[in-house]
């Protein structure tokens, strides 16, 4: 294995790993005005994603900073095409960190409110935009010999893009639902088993429209073949499952199925990519690849020993925090939120 596979699958996991972790709490965000019907229950649904939203937003950081520094080429086009989409992310996600610290910082309820709606736009928006993104690296953009991108804004809102968009959502909104079916007590968890199944209906005929109508405009299912191995086929089934377990209550499995689905999902487009980065729609020889768009190999090996010394203690540090904040929250005791 060449150092330029070796980066790959490791961006690949910090992007898993972010949709994992990302997605539950985007999805209790999106859910936060719908199931708080007093500010004792939003409080407590913040508080369940408290501990950890911030620090779930690292993975993110620690992959775009890898991709600059492994494929700054692969950066560049990514985030110049995509510029404005991911302004717009960026934007909402300062709504979204901003509204977790002033909420409190005012008891009137329309003041509670109003921040209230910042983090439900807060995590809808990247959410979908994420799923955007992923729609359009699929099905391909406009990128010329020089791995510029050529195309505007409004390319990137293509149909199949925007049921890209519609897909992760939908997915995001049933594994924060289900998050919170570990996380709250009484009334709380008796409607967040209510959210998580009306969501999931959705999100499987999103999810599957996605995939079926994916194999007529690109080749990224395609080229996995008619045994497709493990990744696609565990995706579909974890998603079905979800539903299952959702309805009987086992509020773990369920978690544990929505988790599958991300993360297997995440390393179905990968591998259907792979050693692409961004496919070109306008001719197949401007592709971006693992090393047309790669840093030096002195640069990729002084970022492995720096990879093998520091994500190993993000790791720990993430685990010891789930663990500490591990316990189920009651609105009738509900604190400020973290």
């Amino acid at each position: 294995m060449d150092l330029n596979i070796l980066w790959f699958i490791l961006i690949v996991i910090l992007f898993t790993g972010f949709f994992f972790l990302e997605g539950f709490d985007y999805g209790v965000g999106m859910l936060l005005p719908f199931l708080g019907k007093s500010d004792n229950e939003r409080r407590t649904i913040i508080n369940t994603i408290g501990p950890f939203w911030d620090g779930n937003e690292v993975w993110l950081l620690t992959a775009g900073g890898a991709m600059f520094a492994a494929f700054p080429n692969w950066y560049a086009t990514l985030f110049s095409g995509f510029y404005l989409a991911l302004a717009f992310m960026l934007i909402a996600l300062i709504l979204r960190g901003v509204a977790f610290e002033f909420r409190n910082r005012d008891e009137r309820p329309a003041w509670r409110n109003f921040w209230d709606w910042m983090i439900f736009i807060g995590s809808f928006l990247p959410g979908f935009l994420w799923g955007v993104a992923i729609g359009n690296i699929i099905e391909g953009v406009p990128i010329d010999a020089q791995m510029n991108y050529t195309g505007g804004f409004w390319n990137l809102l293509n149909p199949y893009a925007l049921l890209g968009g519609a897909a992760l959502t939908t997915v995001f909104l049933l594994h924060g639902a289900i998050f919170l079916t570990l996380r709250t007590k009484d009334d709380l968890l008796e409607k967040a088993f209510k959210a998580a199944n009306r969501a999931w209906l959705p999100a499987v005929i999103a999810v599957f429209l996605f995939v079926i109508i994916g194999y007529f405009i690109t080749d990224v299912f395609v080229r996995l073949g008619i045994d497709p191995g493990v990744a696609p086929l565990g995706a579909g089934a974890a998603l079905l499952a979800t539903g299952w377990f959702v309805k009987n209550r086992h509020s773990g499995w369920a978690f544990i199925m929505t988790a599958l689905t991300i993360v297997f999902s995440t390393l179905t487009i990968f591998m259907g990519l792979f050693p692409r980065v961004m496919i070109s729609s306008l001719n197949q020889a401007w592709d971006l690849t693992i090393y047309n768009a790669s840093s030096s190999p002195y640069t990729l090996t002084v970022m492995s020993w720096i990879a093998l010394t520091f994500v190993p203690i993000m790791l720990v540090y993430q685990i010891w925090n789930y663990w500490v904040f591990r316990h189920r929250l009651s609105s009738d005791a509900a604190t400020h939120a973290v």
